[in-house]
């Protein structure tokens, strides 16, 4: 560490002195890659680096691994060898079924060096290994990456948020491609930022030409790319004859195309359940329509390619898409065709209003994506081959979460709420998970993360409408607290936001929230004869570019009822790293409005009064 220079040393937890990446191209379906590296975690904040982690499946083996670890001074303390290692099965997305091998670096005193020698074999060039240079509080004194493939199978490459650019010779029937990385400081990451896959620069490596289990492609062009998608798709989308009259007769009275769209989704959402499968070409491949169709099961290609099947039995034409999605990803590099795709969802071409559908999800209104899919290229699989459109913008109104409600506040300040919640997008799909929870893990929600009153005793229950639930709390003491007879209260039973936006004096990332929302309360709270207005919280109304707030509280003198009105709205929920800081202070004031408080003054008990308690 002494030979580390200064400059490096500053806020990074890790220190790698040096990493060699080797891949070797023998052809379209064999290859190599090895890779040495040699690094020092400094602290605990670098702890995530002690984990050795790789994956395998049939197309990328790790084939051999050793874990070298040394003391401060330098000495060998212990060897950890593949067969020492833990493996372990998994699967996920558009990733193949496939096992992890990995093994937890552990007791002993920081600073800590380690090496890692591993290598794997890969079957496929589809998913070609990118040259990531450097990650979370890590700085690199030097960091090389050396492809070496048959010069008739070229490489494509393209730098994200660097400008690095390779080497690149000729020798005899190879070409020699060489990135070098020296001296390269510590990145901050910020919370809230782009996803972990994106935000630090990196080199984007794809093959011209690819062999996936015997699949030849290429990357030359988005359409290109498609056909080779639509031939693993091509004669799955077949129904029995029997389930296509199934289906027509489902929609025989359907006034419209999309009335016919709509009734075989809400089928779909009423029938069938997601499920993660990767089986098939490296889990790129779908279970056929007529199986999902039995089993009443699939996961995002199955669902997707079912419901074009359903689809295609009334005469409605659809294309799967396939996306990247993630609430903090950007959208795939349209001039940079690439395999950057993790999910399926359903196109149906309109010539004003195309209808997209999440086929996974059983709470998704009709029509509408969520801000992991929304704001996205995706690739449409037609006849012609793909196709990068982009999906709808995320708007607020699609999130809609709406409370009304109405607390009767005895003389003893007891009190007891009935509310009722209305949602939609995102907020529905939490409240019918919600629902579903157990009575203590639904109070930690409504209590931790919706910020209501610690109740002493509540109900929560749905509705007849998928879209509402209602709440009901019980309040031994619901002012905070008091001075003489003057009582201190809350305009409203929970809180419009929660938690503050990370801290940052100049923020250099992009922030992200889940997804834009429009959120609306009607708070009234009726006090009992003797109870008497005194102060009422002050109009707030703050602005910026990306929400709005406004809270206004009256008294209604026949009711002796006090009014709330909020309205907050968040209309865009990815935020440019220049504007974060005014955003900031917009949800600082919303969470300063929370702080008023509505003085009640006690004139004395009323006669005949019901308690709560």
């Amino acid at each position: 560490m002494a030979a580390v220079p200064e400059n490096l040393k500053t806020k990074a937890s890790v220190i790698t002195h040096v990493v060699n990446i080797n891949v070797e191209v023998e052809s379209l379906e064999k290859a190599t890659e090895t890779v040495h590296k040699i690094f020092t975690v400094v602290n605990e904040e670098g702890r995530d680096a002690l984990l050795f982690n790789q994956h395998s499946n049939k197309y990328y083996a790790l084939t051999d691994a050793e874990i070298r670890i040394y003391d401060q001074k330098g000495k060998l303390v212990e060897k950890v060898k593949k067969k020492d290692m833990i493996t372990t099965a998994v699967g996920e997305g558009l990733i193949e079924d496939g096992y992890v091998t990995f093994y937890q670096v552990k007791g002993y005193a920081y600073p800590i060096t380690i090496e890692f020698n591993y290598e794997h074999r890969l079957k496929s060039t589809l998913f070609f290994p990118d040259y990531r240079f450097i990650q979370r509080k890590e700085a690199v004194l030097e960091s090389n990456y050396i492809a070496k493939v048959p010069s008739n199978l070229a490489l494509r490459y393209k730098g994200r948020h660097t400008s690095l650019e390779p080497t690149v010779t000729e020798q005899g029937a190879y070409t020699t491609y060489k990135w070098a990385v020296k001296s390269q400081a510590a990145i901050e990451d910020e919370e809230g930022s782009e996803s972990f896959r994106d935000k630090f620069p990196y080199v984007e490596i794809v093959p011209a030409q690819f062999s996936h289990y015997g699949y030849t492609g290429d990357f030359s062009s988005w359409k290109s790319f498609g056909f080779w998608i639509q031939e693993l798709y091509k004669g799955l989308d077949e129904l029995p004859a029997d389930r296509q009259q199934f289906f027509q007769k489902l929609v025989n009275d359907a006034g419209d195309e999309k009335e016919k769209i709509r009734r075989l989704y809400q089928y779909l959402q009423e029938n069938f359940r997601y499920v993660s499968i990767q089986l098939g070409i490296g889990g790129l491949k779908p279970f056929s329509a007529s199986f999902t169709d039995q089993k009443k099961y699939g996961d995002c290609k199955a669902l997707s390619n079912f419901m074009k099947a359903a689809l295609k039995a009334v005469g409605v034409k659809s294309y799967v898409a396939i996306i990247n999605s993630a609430y903090n990803g950007e959208p795939v590099d349209a001039d940079f065709p690439a395999n950057n795709f993790n999910h399926v969802i359903l196109c149906v071409p309109r010539e004003k209003d195309s209808v997209w559908l999440e086929c996974t999800s059983s709470t998704a209104a009709f029509g509408k994506l969520s801000s992991a899919t929304e704001n996205r290229n995706a690739l449409l699989i037609t006849d012609d081959g793909g196709v990068l459109v982009a999906t709808p913008k995320s708007e607020a109104s699609t999130n809609y979460f709406s409370s009304k409600t109405i607390i009767n506040v005895q003389s003893d300040f007891s009190a007891r709420s009935e509310t009722l919640l209305t949602t939609s997008g995102a907020y529905t799909e939490m409240l019918t998970d919600l629902l579903k929870e157990k009575r203590d893990e639904q109070k930690e929600v409504i209590v931790s993360s919706w910020g209501y009153r610690q109740p002493d005793d509540f109900e929560f229950a749905s509705t007849n409408n998928k879209n509402e639930a209602k709440l009901t709390l019980v309040i031994r003491k619901v002012s905070e607290f008091n001075s003489g007879s003057k009582h201190f209260l809350k305009p409203r039973i929970h809180k419009m936001w929660s938690s503050r936006l990370p801290a940052s004096e100049i923020r250099k990332m992009d922030f992200y929230f889940f997804f834009p929302f429009e959120k609306r309360d009607t708070t009234i709270m009726i006090l009992t004869n003797n109870l008497e207005v005194d102060v009422l919280p002050a109009e707030k109304e703050f602005k910026t570019a990306y929400s709005y707030y406004h809270s206004r509280s009256w008294l209604n003198k026949p009711e002796n009822a006090i009014y709330t009105a909020t309205m907050f709205t968040l209309k865009k929920h990815k935020v440019l790293a220049a504007d974060y800081s005014a955003v900031r202070s917009f949800f600082d004031e919303v969470l300063q409005d929370d702080m008023q408080r509505i003085v009640v003054k006690n004139t004395g008990v009323t006669a005949n009064e019901k308690k709560t308690f």
